[in-house]
Order: C-alpha cells, then structure tokens, then sequence
C-alpha cells in the first residue's frame, strides 16, 4: 500500500517509514526540507516529497490515491524553553497540520481509507495514581488542551468515509533519542542516578512519585501499524506499554541497566523548573496509562516490561567475527 507520512523524519516517522519499505510497503515523506531529508544516509532507499503540513500545496496531491495517511507532525516539546510564542509553535504545529491534511483529504478524488493520527497521553492531563483508559476524560493543562485540539482536528475525517485512529503516545525510549536521550548524561554524572521530580509539593526533594507511562521505540511503531492494518481500530488508543512505572522505579532501573549507583531523592521540582521553564511539568506530573485498547486489538508487546525494554535498548552489541577464508594447498590437487 501506497503510505502518506508527515513527520517521517522524527524518532517515531523514521521507524514506522522503514519498517513499512521492509514488508513491500511504499511511504512517501513529506518533508519541510526534503532535499536535506534525501541527503541523509538512512533516509536515501525512501521518497521524499517537499511541503509544509501546515499550509496548502503541491503536496497534497500525493494524498489524492493514498491507500493510507499516517500524521505525525508536530514541533519537539523540549526543543525550546517554553514561551508563548513557543506554546503557539507546539499548538499550531499539530492541529494546523491536522486540519490541512483533513482538508486535502476532502479535495482527493480517491481518498485514503485510513488517517492514523498522533495524539499523547498529555491528553489526560496529571492524574496522580488512578489508572487511565482510552475512556477517561481530557485534562484541563495546556497540554491536555493542545491534544484535544489535536483529535478534534482529525475527526472530520471520519465524515469523509474515513477510519480515524488516534494513537496517545506515552514517553518513548530509544537509544540516545528523546527522554533517554536527555536522561542517560545525567545518570552518568558523578554521585549517581536520582529521581527526577515528585508530582507534589515544589520545594520538597524528588522523591519520583509520579507515574511514567512509557513505550519502547518498537513497540509504538508497531501499533501504529496495528492501526494502519487493522479495520477494527478506530478512535483513541493509548500507545504505551503495559506496565507503567513510577519515576523512582523508572529511575531505579535505567541505573541498573547503566551500572550507576541510585541516590534517594533528588531535585526538587521547583529547581527542575528553574532550569527547564515550563516544560518541566511534563516531567515533574505523569499518567497512569494503560493500552486497553491496543491489547482488546490484540497488539502483542515485544517489551511489555521496562527492564526488558532497557536492556533491549542499552546492549552491547558483539561483533560477529569474520568467516576464517580457507587457505590455498600448494598440494591440494596432487
């Protein structure tokens, strides 16, 4: 099937791009800055078409005969120091986008049969222990706002014969990118690894009470294909694994995997803010999220535990050794 794919440059888009060429699938890119996007080694065996999400353009007649459009755009949240102007940049970027592609949609002479569409469990909103379901209701913060917005953007297409699945994407880990990305030079500091955060009072030390729903890279590529294949999967569904951790245990266990020593308490969240503005509510506040959905889908988890995930993640990889080449005899023939 022909795949239309916005954001198939960032951590999640690159993945489900070569995993969809890997099983005969044929994605095609947008990309803001498609000649670079071309230039780049891993991107090269994969089409790339140039255009801005956000506004209307040739673009859009690559959607006009797609089999399916897979929506990922959106600006990186620890990109910046949040500001208005960058709280407007994380807004618009998404829904924007959203809203030109259901609108390109709506123009196609063949339309796609399926809109597999981004959100995050930012939708809930903090939440402290109670666990949470594609049916629990949207928080009332900026970034539960901003990914209502987000659906709501995409459910039009519904009324163009369109499956919408919407996939809430939990904290993603993978080597060297995103959270782990930030996280990793820090618990390799002298003194050892410390929670990060307590999702309650400012002042007091860290003490990683709050809870982390994360996802391997994998497996949040996988059930976006698992939306993509699959009739049944329409409305939320809330990509993230199994087994939810809190931040200590989160912690705790990214140490193990490291090999550092684990400190007790750490900074308090009003330190946090200090240094990374309002974004740090992202990481001092957590969710409790569970994939109902995407196990009632019949999704299997190729990481459904944290250490099984980091271990995955941080491996050694041995270098298979080199086939001997046999040696000519001189007398072989005699």
């Amino acid at each position: 099937m022909r795949v239309f794919l916005t954001g198939g440059t960032g951590l999640i888009g690159r993945n489900i791009a070569h995993r969809l060429a890997a099983r005969g699938d044929e994605p095609v890119i947008l990309s803001r800055k498609a000649d670079e996007t071309r230039r780049d080694r891993s991107m090269r065996s994969l089409r790339v078409v140039q255009g801005d999400p956000t506004t209307s353009g040739d673009w859009e007649h690559e959607i006009d005969g797609a089999d399916a459009v897979i929506n990922l755009a959106g600006h990186n949240l620890f990109a910046e120091r949040w500001n208005d102007s960058v709280k407007h940049k994380i807004r618009d970027s998404r829904v924007l986008s959203t809203e030109q592609i259901v609108r390109a949609i709506a123009s196609a002479s063949v339309k796609p049969k399926v809109l597999v569409q981004a959100s995050a469990i930012g939708f809930y909103g903090p939440h402290d222990d109670e666990e949470l379901t594609e049916q629990s209701p949207s928080g009332t913060d900026f970034m539960a706002k901003t990914c209502r917005e987000w659906e709501d953007a995409a459910h039009p297409a519904e009324a163009l014969g369109v499956r919408v699945a919407l996939i809430r994407t939990g904290v993603v880990l993978a080597k060297g990118q995103g959270a782990l990305g930030v996280m990793t030079p820090i618990f390799k500091i002298p003194g050892g690894a410390a929670p990060v955060g307590s999702g309650h009072h400012p002042f007091l030390p860290a003490k990683g009470k709050q809870w982390m729903s994360w996802i391997h890279i994998d497996d949040i590529a996988g059930i976006f294909l698992a939306a993509l294949d699959n009739p049944a999967a329409s409305g939320p569904i809330n990509g993230t694994a199994p087994n939810p951790v809190q931040n200590v245990e989160f912690s705790r266990t990214l140490a193990k995997t490291l090999w550092r020593p684990m400190l007790p308490i750490g900074p308090p969240d009003v330190l946090l803010r200090l240094l990374l503005g309002e974004v740090a509510e992202v990481v001092t506040k957590g969710q409790r999220v569970l994939p109902t959905k995407a196990q009632s889908l019949g999704y299997h988890f190729a990481y459904p535990t944290l250490a099984e995930a980091l271990k995955q993640i941080f491996a050694k990889v041995v270098p298979v050794p080199e086939p001997a080449t046999p040696k000519a005899h001189a007398h072989a023939n005699h």
